[in-house]
């Protein structure tokens, strides 16, 4: 339940998708990043039972305290592992861990199991990490998996020791279809379903006229390791009676495209993503998923959006000398190819983002990704426009 603020006003149908995963006997799961005291409990008590959006020990404390189960997450671009993990000393049969989101060459290096390592190494109880990593999921969510009790499915993996977690086989219902990093399973063709039907833009599209009248605007501050964002007052740049991007004070104009159907171009500015020149986009973009594009000048960033329109899904980067796009070919969201060869062109395309166009961020895609997600506070783009998680409305 992401429409955190649809619970606390109780809103009927937001009230009612939540009755109804009662009465189907489904766990709901939260994301409710920040809420603390009186408003986490009125959220919890609605029948939300998880939260993966802590990012303060105070705040899981706030909602573990109220009955709540928490998810420690660790993923590309959102970091919470080192801020909750003390908490599972105590609290290990409440929490779980997760990854949210994790790109190609993190995933390569490991997932859970990382987790579990860093959490020994913290000096965790181990017979506490394995329930927070094993069995607390499995009876949350009520599988029919995992557990290997008499006269179950035999799943599980092989760990060299439980220490580092290295995992050297995994089987599925007896059968060994992983060892050592190398897949067992048949890969299966596919057909491509994807829904991409926006034109390719123009130059124009991607400009901001500036009123007379506005000395400051609102500006994105993005948060490296986190989802959330401040909302800033600016001056901005203008030349020629256009708002431009600020590349000494690190201030670039975003934009959303909706992919769906052709629309106008959304328009806003961000501080933090560290670009000193060209321009990244994203089809990965939650949970709408249009196009997202974060750059420093109108001919990049609709360079970088046609390069996605013209593969119907990927991300891109433009530098004004260089170009390269991973295609995303299903839903704009996934690939067909072979993961291996998918992360290694990442680690590419990172690299070139940040040491040859200068982001300082962790994870400049991932962080981009969700620069459109609404119900994360406090400032996010969509292609409806800005908008302000805290007053739950757009603003100019």
């Amino acid at each position: 339940m992401m429409n955190f603020p649809g619970v606390l006003f109780n809103d009927n149908e937001v009230m009612q998708k939540i009755a109804v995963a009662h009465e189907l006997g489904k766990p709901v799961d939260g994301h409710a990043p920040g809420l603390r005291s009186d408003d986490a409990k009125k959220y919890i008590d609605a029948g939300i039972s998880t939260d993966h959006e802590c990012f303060t020990k105070e705040e899981a404390s706030d909602k573990l305290g109220f009955g709540m189960k928490i998810l420690i997450r660790e993923g590309s671009a959102a970091k919470n592992f080192d801020a909750l993990i003390d908490l599972m000393h105590e609290h290990y049969e409440r929490m779980m861990f997760c990854s949210d989101d994790k790109h190609p060459d993190s995933l390569e290096l490991g997932h859970i199991n990382q987790l579990c390592a860093r959490a020994v190494a913290k000096g965790i109880d181990v017979y506490k990490v394995l329930q927070a990593a094993c069995i607390n999921p499995i009876a949350h969510y009520r599988l029919d998996v995992g557990l290997l009790r008499t006269g179950d499915a035999a799943d599980f993996i092989v760990v060299k020791d439980l220490k580092e977690f290295l995992v050297e086989k995994t089987f599925i219902n007896g059968q060994l279809v992983a060892q050592n990093g190398i897949t067992q399973i048949a890969s299966q063709p596919t057909s491509i379903i994807n829904n991409f039907n926006c034109s390719p833009k123009r130059l124009e599209q991607f400009e901001i006229e500036s009123p007379a009248e506005i000395s400051t605007i609102p500006v994105i501050e993005v948060l490296d390791g986190q989802l959330i964002t401040n909302k800033l007052m600016l001056t901005p740049k203008i030349e020629n009676g256009f708002y431009v991007s600020d590349t000494e004070n690190d201030v670039l104009k975003i934009v959303v495209v909706n992919r769906y159907v052709d629309a106008p171009v959304a328009k806003a500015f961000i501080k933090n993503f560290g670009l000193k020149k060209g321009a990244i986009a994203s089809s990965v973009a939650h949970d709408s998923h249009n196009i997202v594009a974060v750059g420093v000048d109108d001919v990049s960033l609709c360079e970088a959006v046609n390069m996605i329109i013209k593969e119907q899904g990927g991300i891109s980067a433009v530098d004004g000398t260089h170009k390269m796009i991973i295609p995303l070919p299903v839903a704009g969201l996934m690939t067909t190819e072979d993961g291996y060869k998918v992360a290694a062109a990442y680690t590419t395309i990172d690299k070139m983002v940040k040491e040859e166009m200068g982001s300082t961020l962790g994870s400049p895609f991932m962080s981009l990704s969700f620069m459109a997600l609404l119900v994360i506070p406090e400032l996010k783009l969509s292609d409806k426009g800005l908008f302000d998680g805290k007053s739950f409305r757009f603003v100019d």
